[in-house]
């Protein structure tokens, strides 16, 4: 039985891109028509496509897809969420892992869905710092909470690759609303995504 792989880009999109990448690749002093390269361009137009994807999803349409009436006001965390983006800035990899967490009011939403929209977010051109305010304002405007938290530790290409190139440095950011602003709150958040419950 054949393998066969489906994959979904705009055909326009995915040659204009080819074209620019097949571009490149003679600008850098390579031969785009060498064995190894032939289909690089297509290749890496399809990557780029698949990593810069957040441009074509609704963060907000994805939360509403699963909000619910829940009576209960207490801290809801989902830590340890892996993220992959690209820095804007040199268009290279930084990833890591994101915490996020929400004191309902009224509503609760999907555990799977916090993942998601952090996936959106990671999934377009990004510095870490908007990255963790974006996943913040989103929760905050869809669910209404009492207040959000967002902690994200990565490591970034841009500096381990070239630059200062330190392969040991790795950046956190953190964003707080509403009762994640007071202290005692605020503190026991960070103690529980630093401790393992397992």
């Amino acid at each position: 039985m054949n393998y066969e792989k489906q994959e979904k880009y705009n055909p326009e999109t995915t040659s204009a891109i080819k074209d620019m990448y097949a571009d490149m690749l003679s600008l850098l002093g390579e031969e785009p028509d060498r064995e190894g390269l032939i289909k690089t361009p297509e290749r890496a137009s399809k990557a780029m496509q698949f990593l810069t994807q957040g441009y074509d999803q609704d963060p907000i349409q994805i939360l509403q897809s699963a909000l619910f009436d829940e009576d209960f006001n207490e801290m809801v965390i989902v830590k340890d969420i892996e993220l992959y983006s690209l820095c804007e800035h040199h268009m290279l990899p930084f990833f890591g892992k994101a915490h996020v967490a929400y004191i309902p009011d009224g509503k609760i939403v999907g555990l799977s869905k916090i993942p998601r929209i952090v996936d959106v977010f990671s999934r377009r051109l990004q510095v870490q710092e908007r990255l963790t305010r974006d996943v913040l304002e989103c929760l905050d405007n869809a669910l209404k909470p009492k207040g959000v938290a967002v902690v994200i530790e990565a490591a970034h290409m841009c500096m381990m690759m070239r630059g200062v190139q330190k392969q040991n440095s790795t950046t956190t950011s953190s964003a707080f609303t509403g009762e994640f602003k007071n202290v005692e709150t605020r503190t026991e958040f960070l103690n529980l995504i630093s401790s393992n419950l397992r």
